[in-house]
């Protein structure tokens, strides 16, 4: 189990992926808040106005790229969805000039963790751009 997608962008579980995605939203400068899932459980997510995101954009569909690319991977679902080839280029390229910023791993992870995983999901959207493809999320 765990989220996969194509590309070798993302191979693991969804928890570390959760965490992964909100590491790169803070060090973006964006705020996270708790939040009460369905069935009580609490998480936290990224504080953004999420009455401006459809169903689709969950699921990688925008009419444009956002003006922060970052967007489309904050928002996206962990578990299905494409990130088009329209926004592969554009979201390796924020998530490239943040690596410098990632901390070293929190207890639990190995101290370069959480940027070897931004490097490679970085690698992965630049494959999907050189051939045209989307990156797809299972």
């Amino acid at each position: 189990m765990g989220l996969h997608t194509t590309h070798d962008c993302w191979h693991g579980s969804y928890s570390a992926f959760a965490e992964w995605r909100n590491c790169i939203a803070e060090l973006a400068g964006y705020r996270l808040k708790q939040v009460d899932i369905c069935d009580g459980t609490v998480t936290c997510n990224v504080d953004i106005d999420w009455e401006h995101i459809t169903d689709a954009n969950v699921l990688g569909e925008w009419e444009f790229t956002p003006v922060d690319p970052l967007l489309v991977l904050l928002v996206h679902s962990d578990c299905e969805g494409f990130i088009y080839s329209e926004q592969t280029k554009p979201l390796a390229d924020a998530l490239e000039a943040l690596i410098p910023s990632i901390p070293d791993g929190e207890e639990g992870y190995p101290t370069d963790f959480w940027r070897i995983r931004t490097r490679e999901f970085v690698d992965g959207l630049r494959k999907a751009a050189i051939t045209g493809e989307s990156v797809g999320f299972f």
